[in-house]
């Protein structure tokens, strides 16, 4: 096989696996009873440990409308709260809720040891590039999207 025919391969594979990825999020979003922004915040809450709304705004890409928005649904659902910062009493922290945390673990836990298992059967070289291709490809999109928000028309 070329390593143009791979390269096109690959490139396929990575929209197919984007795919799936996008089905497991929407099928976990549907079981929440949430949007996909919003399961989006959940994830950054729980990663972070909360964050202001407009650090969340900032990670999930979101206008400030919209995040007020997407964080009065979240705590009409149980998912998130807000309370004043300890350390500064003028910012607000928005929090996941043992809830979020419950029922997203109950959902996506079972992922880890299932990912775990299928990436011990790689060599430590095919690991290190997976990592490599995972980390530049996060780079990329990261680009791609900043270059398509570009696009806007004003």
């Amino acid at each position: 096989m070329s390593k143009q025919t791979l390269i096109a391969e690959i490139t396929e594979a990575v929209v197919r696996f984007q795919n799936a990825t996008d089905r497991v999020d929407a099928a976990a979003a549907d079981v929440l009873g949430v949007n996909r922004t919003d399961l989006l915040c959940i994830g950054l809450l729980l990663r972070d440990g909360g964050m202001t709304a407009g650090l969340l705004a900032v990670e999930a890409g979101l206008s400030p409308a919209a995040t007020t928005a997407a964080i009065e649904r979240l705590e009409n659902s149980g998912y998130a709260v807000r309370a004043k910062d300890a350390a500064d009493r003028r910012r607000v922290l928005v929090t996941a809720t043992p809830l979020a945390e419950e029922r997203v673990e109950k959902l996506y836990g079972p992922v880890r040891p299932a990912g775990t298992a299928l990436l011990s059967r790689y060599t430590r070289t095919e690991l290190e590039t997976i990592q490599r291709f995972l980390v530049q490809g996060e780079e990329f999109q990261d680009q791609q999207a900043e270059r398509i928000r570009g696009q806007r028309e004003k």
